[in-house]
């Protein structure tokens, strides 16, 4: 069965929530954040990823991006959200790209293959050179990183003492 990223619809609402409440039940936190927005309205959902790709009513601080699901048949595996340019904030914590892969989903390579995939849309959309981010703790997504070319930058210490890995990758 194909792996693919794919825009959100509306066609893969009961997924998607099957998506979300496991990943809440985990009690982790949802990465990328895009995930906690309308998680209950599929439409309040598409219209505001919708609204952000082409830089509509931007909440405070953010940036165009492009979101999409990473799915193999209707399963949904993971989230992507693709920020088009960087803030002074994503240029320490956040990059281009952040994603997730649902928690029983992981340690199958799904992580490297959203990325992979992400990167692309990042050149389509004009992204020369990504900056990618994760936890130091985060061995899958470091991995990952490393496998899709990132070279590491300089990291970055958070006021709460969390080290945040930062890896450029050349599109």
């Amino acid at each position: 069965m194909t792996i693919q990223l794919i825009r959100p619809t509306k066609v893969l609402e009961q997924e998607y929530q099957e998506f979300y409440w496991e990943w809440k039940r985990s009690g982790e936190k949802l990465i990328p954040s895009i995930i906690e927005k309308f998680p209950d309205d599929i439409d309040c959902f598409l219209q505001f990823i919708d609204n952000n790709e082409k830089g509509k009513n931007l909440p405070d601080g953010w940036v165009p991006d492009s979101t999409f699901w990473l799915v193999k048949g209707k399963l949904i595996i993971g989230v992507v959200n693709i920020r088009h340019q960087l803030t002074e904030m994503l240029l320490t914590i956040g990059g281009h790209i952040g994603y997730g892969i649902r928690p029983s989903e992981r340690r199958k390579g799904y992580a490297t293959k959203i990325l992979e995939l992400a990167l692309l849309e990042a050149k389509r959309v004009g992204i020369n050179k990504a900056l990618v981010t994760c936890d130091a703790d985060n061995i899958g997504s470091l991995k990952a990183i490393l496998k899709n070319g990132g070279i590491e930058d300089e990291e970055f210490i958070e006021d709460d003492g969390n080290v945040v890995k930062r890896f450029w990758i050349e599109l």
